[in-house]
Parts: C-alpha cells; sequence; structure tokens
C-alpha cells in the first residue's frame, strides 16, 4: 500500500471512531456496538455510497473519489475546517502520479519582515514556516517563550521546542493543550506536502523522543492554528494569558504572523507590560522579583 493511501485509510478509520452514533441522526439499531464510534455500513449510508466502496477507501485502495463524494464523506463523518482540508490533501497525494523527490527549500524572511517584527515593541510576535519552524521572532516574544535565535538552526522548530524542551512545559501551565494542538497541526502540514523530507525527519525525531507524540500522532486528529489562548506560568512576572491571532504572508502562504496579546486592564496585560520594559530595558531580572 502506498504511503498516501496508508494515510488517507488510517484517516478515515481514526474520524469514523470519533464520530458520534447518536448525533448522525441514524435510525434506532438493536445491534450491540463492539467499537466506538460509527460502522463502515454506516458511513456509507449517511455519504450515500456503497458499503463496498466505502471499504475498499478504508483498506487504502487505489481510488479517486468525485468531489461530490468528498464532500458527502466528509459531511458524514462531520469533519472541521482542518479536517475536510486534509481529506482533500490525503486523496490528492493518492490520486496523483508519482513524482520526483525534490531537494528541500529553506524558507527564509525578508529583512523588511525582521525590520518589522523588530518595531512591534510591545506586541509579542512570532513567524511560523512549513512545520512550525521559528523564521522569526521579535525581542518580546524571545523573552516571552525562549530565544529561538540561540537554538541551532536545526532546532528552531516550534512543535519540537515544545515537545522536547523541558522549559516549556514548565512554561505551559496547559502545556498538554498546546503540545497536542501542535502535533495536530504538524499532521496537517504533513499530509499537505508528503514529499517533504524535512518534515519527515521532524517526525521521526518526535517519534523516538516524546511518547506523548506517538500518542498524539497515532490519534490521526489535525488543527489548524487561526487563534487561540495560551497560559503562561513565566520565571520573571508569573502567570500571563495570551490570545493570538494568525495572518498568512502575502508572497508565501506557508509563512504564517502569530500576534499575541493580553486583554486590557487584566493582571496579565500588567505582568506582560513588566516583561515588555524590562526587555526593552538595558538589563533584565534574572529572578522573580
Amino acid at each position: 500500500m502506498a504511503t498516501s493511501n496508508r494515510e488517507l485509510a488510517d484517516f478515515l478509520r481514526r474520524a469514523r471512531d470519533q464520530c458520534d452514533p447518536a448525533r448522525a441522526g441514524l435510525p434506532p439499531d438493536a445491534r450491540v456496538r463492539r467499537v466506538p464510534g460509527l460502522r463502515r455500513e454506516e458511513v456509507a449510508r449517511l455519504a450515500g455510497v456503497s458499503t463496498d466502496y466505502y471499504a475498499r477507501l478504508e483498506q487504502g485502495r487505489h481510488i479517486t473519489p468525485s468531489p461530490a463524494v468528498v464532500e458527502a464523506l466528509a459531511q458524514a463523518l462531520e469533519l472541521d475546517a482542518a479536517g475536510r482540508a486534509h481529506l482533500n490533501d490525503l486523496i490528492g497525494a493518492t490520486a496523483a502520479a508519482p513524482r520526483r523527490r525534490r531537494p528541500p527549500t529553506v524558507q527564509r524572511l525578508r529583512p523588511g519582515l525582521h525590520q518589522l517584527l523588530d518595531s512591534m515593541e510591545r506586541t509579542p510576535a512570532l513567524v511560523l514556516g512549513r512545520r512550525a519552524d521559528v523564521l522569526g521572532a521579535n525581542p518580546i516574544a524571545k523573552a516571552l517563550f525562549t530565544d529561538f535565535d540561540a537554538l541551532p538552526p536545526a532546532q528552531r522548530n516550534y512543535t519540537r521546542w515544545l515537545l522536547l524542551d523541558p522549559a516549556a512545559r514548565t512554561l505551559f501551565v496547559d502545556w498538554d493543550l498546546q503540545a497536542r494542538a501542535a502535533v495536530e497541526n504538524l499532521r496537517l502540514d504533513a499530509g499537505r506536502t508528503p514529499d517533504d523530507q524535512p518534515t519527515q525527519d521532524l517526525i521521526t525525531e518526535l517519534k523516538e523522543n516524546s511518547a506523548e507524540f506517538g500518542r498524539w500522532w497515532q490519534q490521526h486528529r489535525v488543527h489548524q492554528r487561526t487563534h487561540g489562548a495560551k497560559r503562561l506560568l513565566h520565571p520573571l512576572v508569573g502567570e500571563v494569558t495570551v490570545q493570538y491571532e494568525t495572518f498568512t504572508l502575502p508572497g508565501d502562504p506557508e509563512a504564517a504572523v502569530f500576534l499575541y496579546r493580553a486583554e486590557a486592564g487584566s493582571p496579565s496585560r500588567r505582568a506582560l507590560d513588566l516583561l515588555i520594559s524590562w526587555t526593552l530595558s538595558p538589563t533584565v531580572p534574572r529572578s522573580e522579583p
């Protein structure tokens, strides 16, 4: 079975297991459910395809569903926007002819964008590229999270830092939530670029060094980070909750700017302002005041 077929088959099975039969609107069935989620024949019925056709999809057979069938499957499996995008990526990879693997290209920010980041003195800002590689971070973002520029180039990856650096575990109050979201976002990236060798290398490294990564990766959930919140226990200023919004860079859809803020007048805003003042001053305290 080709890798792309195996990925599609695994995603369909996992998505089916996560469906709620009571919410699917299926007629009453007296049979005992031996597995969670929907049965194959139930997904097929909801999608308007034969059970045999759907079973062959879950077996990784070389089938290319029509756009209408893909949409019907997405509805039957209750996929969100990220799940629908991932399903289309996997089906597209299955249908595509084998391609010669291209040497990986290095993403870099234009000097002007680095200057723009640094000019945001009161707003933490990160730019993440493919597989969440950290392409840029302004001083306050480095003070809030970690100095990614001080890491070896091969280690400047947000997901790798979050999962493998012990300091990240103590920094995030909601580490499990943040780490899992990062893994699910990497799943989405991997489905979009299945032939990207640096992505596969990162996945291998994380599988070898993080038990949580292996467990979450096996669940085959996907997530697109567009906005949200992070809860931190910062070593200098204590508890900080920041909200973030993301923006795609014009001319580079594979790079996203993450801007962080704290609610005006909140203890988190005061803590963030204190961290900003220390970051902008010539000396920064080495311990919590």
